[in-house]
This record gives structure tokens, sequence and C-alpha cells, in this order.
């Protein structure tokens, strides 16, 4: 039952005598969905809220409670979630700064346009997740100022904030300007009940020796950093700052060679990406033979194209159409286009801004994967597409499926072919121009089921019959499916 009313609190075709009933049983979680509707209201959120406090929030979030329906005190969860928006009175801040409840807090730290007196209260909080919260959004001159805070954990927060400069940074790696650090996570709560979890590797013997480790990559992967800083740590006996190194894109050349040689395949395909390498580094790291530094190397942005093409010859990049090929010029696509190799033409085939002729001639192409990767291109006109599912079948199915331009009829046959093709039904299932006949065809397949039970065009008996499936997920869907008639969504609520 819950998943059904689930449904019906999405559904944006419930009428309002119907929205009314469930506003008046929904609890903290059909709260959450009826907040996101369009057609709630004001009235309702706030009968919402005072029946279920937890409700406020979600009311918050969408906007439909503002900080003149809010008491702070009843509410200090929707309270909080209006000074995060930035919506709420002055005032809140200095009174949450002084909440007995590290998470309220904490909750507060991260809000923006804090008062310099707020500010200053949470910077000397003596919760240090609370001053690390701060530290993570807080301006330069206050990032500048917790870098030399006792605690690792307010530490770590300033090498994460956007805002810290340069030089602070430099300085966390360095130590150099800072005084040692005093607690961290581990040794700061030896000896206190209940043991907080700590996380799998998490040590100090004295040393802090695993919250330091975060502290520098987190520093290493801030892109501020001074590069010349940075690359000191190419050479640290730490693989996981060796791996943060590799993925700047600043880089000496001396530091990418270093890392090309590193004898880990994680630091090495970090590398084979960054957009520091030059060519020679990229076609050296394009002979390894780990798939996974190959397929790096694939996903670098300047990757040549004589290096890239051999790769798709060799390797399987996947699906996603890749950074070379997204920038390639309009000769570069034309001869990609036009190569006599099918890795070529399929690398390019991914492209969903071809020009017409180009796009025409790859959909004609007696390659099945040439064809199957342009298939969903917008602009191929039906006739195209129906020869491209003659030509290569169920190569192609999931392709012509997912195209926006695909017929009704075709969409049809597509969803009758045997053996089915499952990963174009779940394609035909959220299709705007599928049949009923083809939707009946989806409900085959477990995946696809629920996508076609949301589905408009779904026949309405079949609709129903969803109501009492075994998968809560297809029951939920066929609630909220917006041509379920009025008399059958009013079934679905209890008796008021």
């Amino acid at each position: 039952m819950y998943a059904l009313l689930r449904g019906l609190a999405a559904n944006p075709a419930l009428p309002s005598r119907l929205l009314d009933r469930l506003v008046a049983l929904a609890d903290d979680e059909l709260a959450g969905v009826l907040a996101g509707r369009d057609d709630l209201g004001r009235a309702r959120a706030l009968t919402m809220a005072r029946r279920v406090g937890e409700a406020a929030v979600p009311l918050v979030h969408e906007g439909w409670l503002a900080a003149a329906d809010v008491d702070p005190t009843e509410w200090p969860e929707a309270a909080l979630a209006l000074l995060e928006r930035g919506t709420a009175p002055e005032a809140w801040t200095r009174a949450f700064a002084g909440d007995p409840d590290p998470a309220r807090r904490e909750r507060l730290a991260a809000c923006p346009g804090l008062p310099a007196d707020v500010t200053e209260r949470l910077a000397r909080d003596h919760d240090p997740e609370v001053v690390a919260e701060l530290a993570s959004w807080a301006p330069a001159g206050t990032a500048a100022r917790l870098a030399a805070h006792p605690h690792l954990s307010v530490r770590r927060a300033v090498a994460g904030n956007e805002t810290t400069p340069p030089a602070v940074l430099a300085s966390l790696l360095t130590g150099e300007g800072l005084p040692p650090a005093r607690r961290c996570r581990v040794c700061a709560v030896e000896g206190t009940a209940p043991a907080p979890v700590l996380l799998p590797g998490e040590r100090c013997g004295g040393d802090h020796e695993s919250a330091v480790g975060h502290l520098h990559e987190a520093v290493l992967r801030h892109p501020a950093t001074p590069a010349q800083v940075a690359a000191r740590f190419a050479h640290d006996p730490a693989p996981m700052l060796r791996w943060a190194v590799a993925g700047r894109a600043d880089l000496p050349r001396e530091a990418c060679v270093r890392l090309a040689a590193d004898p880990l395949p994680l630091v090495r395909a970090a590398l084979a990406e960054n957009p520091a390498l030059d060519d020679d580094l990229v076609r050296s790291l394009a002979a390894d033979p780990d798939p996974e530094m190959r397929r790096a190397v694939a996903r670098h942005p300047r990757v040549p194209l004589d290096v890239l093409v051999p790769l798709a010859r060799s390797t399987a990049l996947g699906r996603s159409l890749l950074p070379r090929i997204a920038t390639a010029s309009a000769d570069e696509t034309e001869a990609l286009a036009s190569s006599g190799e099918p890795a070529a033409r399929r690398l390019v085939a991914l492209r969903r801004d071809l020009p017409a002729p180009v796009r025409e001639r790859l959909a004609d192409d007696p390659d099945a994967k040439v064809a199957a990767a342009v298939a969903p291109h917008p602009g191929l006109c039906a006739a195209r597409l129906r020869a491209m599912f003659v030509r290569h079948g169920r190569q192609v199915a999931t392709g012509v499926a997912a195209n926006p331009d695909a017929p009704g009829p075709l969409v049809e046959e597509l969803a009758r072919h045997e053996p089915p093709v499952r990963r174009a039904l779940r394609e035909i299932a959220r299709h705007p121009a599928a049949t009923p006949r083809a939707l009946l065809a989806c409900l085959a397949d477990a995946r696809a089921r629920p996508l076609a039970a949301r589905h408009p065009a779904l026949p309405p008996t079949a609709l129903a019959a969803l109501l009492a499936d075994e998968d809560e997920d297809v029951r939920e869907a066929a609630a909220a499916n917006p041509t379920l008639p009025p008399a059958e969504m009013a079934k679905l609520l209890p008796d008021p």
C-alpha cells in the first residue's frame, strides 16, 4: 500500500480533493514526495508541517515555507534549512551558534553569508567537526588562520576549501610556518565511550600518520597548490600521494617522466589522462600492456588520432564519446568518418553534432558497431532507421530504440523482435512514441516494467493490473501514471 501512496503523491494528475486527503495522512516520507509537487500550495504545506514536524525541511527546500512560517525553536531543522538557503534572519545565526547540539552548529557553519562575529565564534568552537565545517567554506582570510588549528581534521578541511591561498596550501604540505598539529581523529577520541567507528587504515602511533596522509592528498589535489611544491611528491613512497600528483594538470615534464615509470598502474593511469603530458609521453603510455592504462590514454584530451585509432581497434573503450573526438575539427571528423578503419568510424559515430551528410553515411555503414553507435543520433529519418534495423537486426536495436525520432510503428517492431532485445525494451519503455502494443511487450522485462508502468500510452487494463504487481517499484510507477483514472486513484487511498 505504501508504494501506491508514494506513486499517488508524485502523480501530476492527482485531483485536488485527493491531494487534500493525501496531505491529511502524510508522514515524513510522503511529505517529502508531496513537497515536490507544483500544485501543493502554502496552505497545504503548513498543514503538513504542523502535523509532521520533519516535513518542514523538504517543504523549505522546495520553497513552500518561508522564514515567516517557521519558529526556529519549534522546527530547528527547518530553520537551518532556511539559513542554508540564505533566506533567514541574521539573528537566527547567533542563536544557533550557541546551540548545545554540535550537529546544528556544524550545519550552521556551512551556511552562506555568516556575520563576522558568528564566524569568529564558530572558529573557536570546542568541537573540531564544527570548526572543520567552517574551514571548508570560510573566506580566504579565515581559512588561512584555521590552517594553524591544532586538529588535523580542521587542516584537512582548509585543504579542501577552494579559496585557500596558494602559500597556505604549500605550508600545509611542508609544515613551514605552521605549529605542529597536536590532535587527529584517532588520538583525540582514545578512551572515549562509545568508541567511534574508524575508517579502514586509520591509525595514529603518535605522529597522526593516516590524518597527515589524508591532509597531504587533499592539498595535492587542490588546483591552487603551487606546482613545484606538489611535484616533489612524485617521488613519495605513499602510492596515494603519487596518484594525487599524477592527476595535476600543471606538472612539470620531469615529474611526468618520473610518474610515467611508476610501478603502480593506478598512478600511471591517472597520469595517462593528464593534459600536462606531451605527445611523446602519451605515445609511450599507449604501448603499456595494461588495458586500463590504454583506456586511460584514450581519454587524454589531446591524444593524437594516429594513437587513438589503433587503441580503439585493440582495446574496448566503451560507449562514451572520448574527449579528443568531441573536440575534433571538421576536417578531422570527415577524415575519421571516411576512414577504411571501422574503429575510426565508430569513434566519430558517437558524436551527436555530426553534419547531416556524415551522420547519414555512418547510418548506412556496413559495420554493425558503427551503425549502432550512430543509431541514437537525432535527425535520422524513419526510413534510414528502419533500413539500419533490417540490415543489422538486434545489433542496432537498442540504439534505434533510443533515437528520439524513431516513429511508433518502428518502435513497436523493435519491441516484438524475437528473441527480445532486453536493453532495447528499456529504451522503448521510456520512448515518447512507444505504442500500447510496444509497451505491453516491455512488461516482460523486469527492468523495463517499471518504466512502462509510468508511460501514459500504456493500456488502462494493463495499468490497473500493475497496481497489484509483486514488485513495489512497478506498483509505485503505475500509481504515478497520469492516465490512471481518478476513480482508481481514489480506491488506493484509505478511507478519510
